[in-house]
């Protein structure tokens, strides 16, 4: 079953078309012909005017496999994550600008960037000092670098348009030896703020940045964005299994861990109507709360160093012993005993 979902899930995935629009658009520029860039994409034969919102993850792939060759440009990646501007990001580029702060718009990153990445998984870690956003899986080792260097890029030119900064800087971590086009790297980060050979890809900001108040905050637009990115997300990763729409929202959901009532809310169904799937499926709501809690506190304690205190509250504990009674019934083992495995 495991193995059919993850092949299911795969089929499905997509990226918005301005994605691979704009990226169509930085080839044509240098003098290549549509056809070529479009060779080996279902878009072949259609051509770009039957694009709709998004393209499927395996044409946009296809498409900078197809780009990176024409272009010969090493730093293709750097390129095209400097042109993805907020309105790029489609609808949670437009949620992005409605939040108060950015520390509001961070938390909405989290919860819906598989919208714009399908098969990126991320972790956020908030220290005294910095935001850390650390690359968890990425999309396809054989595009290491292009989809490094684009998320990077596309990462710092998001946050100059979020925060009206264009002097921001990121300090990135690239977990592979320094390409010959380093110092493409150096001038668009900074030549302090780029390091390679790190164990991970990793992109760090000050943490005081988090309560710059937003110019284009809308808190009732906002409300009207996330639905729609909730919505967005379900449709993406919709599956006539009750039980698999709940765990992919859940898992998106980090940090959130919302009731019945939202959840149901945020599928488009009503709280009856759900639970009604789930006794069909022979499931029930809690339990499957509790396997995500279980999944995303396993993965602070594996990948993290954050205190024990900090990780119970991220996952909806206040008091750390509570938090350590509930994960030896979810799990079987305490969090010491996880920590200490590595």
């Amino acid at each position: 079953m495991q193995s059919f979902m993850a092949k299911w899930a795969m089929s499905r995935a997509s990226t918005p078309a301005q994605y691979a629009l704009i990226l169509v658009d930085l080839v044509r520029r240098q003098g290549h012909s549509l056809s070529a860039i479009l060779s080996g994409t279902s878009l072949a034969a259609s051509g770009m005017q039957s694009v709709g919102a998004r393209v499927s993850q395996s044409d946009f792939m296809q498409l900078a496999v197809n780009a990176q060759s024409l272009t010969r440009d090493p730093a293709l990646g750097l390129h095209l994550g400097e042109r993805l501007n907020l309105s790029a990001h489609a609808v949670l580029g437009q949620a992005f600008m409605t939040c108060q702060d950015l520390h509001e718009a961070l938390d909405l990153f989290m919860k819906y960037y598989h919208l714009l990445s399908p098969e990126l998984e991320l972790s956020l870690e908030r220290t005294e000092e910095d935001y850390r956003l650390t690359t968890v899986a990425a999309p396809d080792p054989a595009m290491e670098v292009f989809g490094a260097e684009l998320m990077a890029a596309a990462m710092l030119n998001t946050l100059r348009g979020l925060l009206s900064r264009s002097d921001f800087m990121l300090r990135v971590d690239f977990p592979y030896s320094e390409p010959a086009h380093g110092e493409t790297y150096r001038a668009l980060f900074g030549s302090n703020s780029v390091h390679f050979n790190c164990s991970h890809q990793r992109i760090c900001f000050d943490r005081r940045l988090g309560d710059t108040p937003l110019p284009s905050s809308n808190p009732a637009l906002r409300e009207l964005y996330e639905d729609e990115c909730a919505r967005l997300l379900t449709d993406l990763e919709g599956t006539d299994s009750a039980v698999e729409q709940i765990l992919s929202l859940l898992r998106k959901l980090e940090g959130q861990y919302p009731q019945m009532p939202q959840v149901a809310r945020m599928l488009n169904t009503s709280p009856r109507t759900l639970r009604r799937r789930l006794d069909a499926e022979g499931a029930s709501f809690q339990p499957l709360l509790d396997s995500v809690r279980a999944e995303h506190a396993t993965r602070y304690l594996k990948n993290t160093r954050l205190p024990l205190a900090s990780i119970a509250y991220m996952i909806g504990f206040s008091d750390p012993s509570n938090f350590r009674r509930a994960y030896r019934k979810w799990t079987g083992v305490t969090p010491a005993e996880v920590r200490q495995r590595g």
